[in-house]
């Protein structure tokens, strides 16, 4: 008997396992013949080997610059990598990013669709990952017209003055007291209070506006955060 509830037990772990293989198996076939069969007619640039599924993921580790970098010495200024199912082109030259963001800017100007930017950005309604097309054309065009032109930037001299003369004071003190100097945190804490002066009419640190620091900052991280379903 107790053999018999052994065996019943381990076959029940056995099928979801043989089941969840199967259909891995049949994901990755489904997947593969129909780059398979269109790779004969398109003259793709170099790309290191890959294994099924991750595509290149696994070798990019903690400082993918480092990577890439190391990539483009062995396979040249254009390669081409694979996050998951999604074929990358990576550029390393100057004349290749000139052909690519100047000359055929057209072929190569929309955005990767990020589940993210769905979720915290309104369905990628921000300009910075709304999909090419007329609407980021018309919302371009808003802030081009109303935050980045050339008036309203000089506007906001004396609030970027402000800023920087505060960063500078902060330096100096860390100097005076020989205390080490977290340049990314004041690099990146002068660029978001210019920017919510700007938009908000308020500092995002100190007094109030520290309140929003700690969600901010929450929010780029995970925006920044790799999704498996983007892959």
């Amino acid at each position: 008997m107790t053999t018999f509830l052994n065996g019943t037990i381990s076959l029940w772990f056995l099928i979801p396992m043989l089941a969840f293989f199967i259909s891995l198996a049949f994901h990755t076939i489904f997947n593969l013949l129909p780059k398979l069969n269109s790779k004969s007619g398109k003259n793709l640039p170099p790309s290191p080997p890959k294994l099924p599924i991750i595509g290149n993921l696994h070798q990019l580790g903690n400082h993918t610059h480092h990577t890439l970098q190391s990539f483009a010495q062995t396979y040249g200024p254009l390669m081409l990598l694979h996050f998951g199912k999604v074929p990358v082109l990576v550029v390393s030259n100057n004349e290749a990013a000139r052909e690519i963001l100047k000359n055929q800017e057209h072929v190569f100007c929309n955005r990767p669709h990020r589940k993210m930017s769905d979720i915290i950005l309104y369905d990628s309604k921000d300009v910075a990952s709304a999909p090419y097309g007329n609407y980021w054309r018309q919302i371009r065009s808003i802030c081009v017209l109303h935050l980045l032109s050339a008036k309203k930037v000089k506007s906001f001299g004396a609030v970027r003055e402000e800023e920087i003369s505060i960063m500078m004071d902060k330096i100096k003190q860390c100097c005076s007291s020989v205390t080490p100097v977290n340049l990314t945190d004041l690099f990146s804490t002068v660029t978001n209070n210019i920017v919510s002066r700007a938009a908000l009419g308020g500092r995002y640190s100190g007094g109030e506006g520290s309140k929003f620091w700690e969600p901010m900052n929450e929010m780029m991280k995970i925006l920044g955060a790799p999704v498996i379903g983007d892959c």
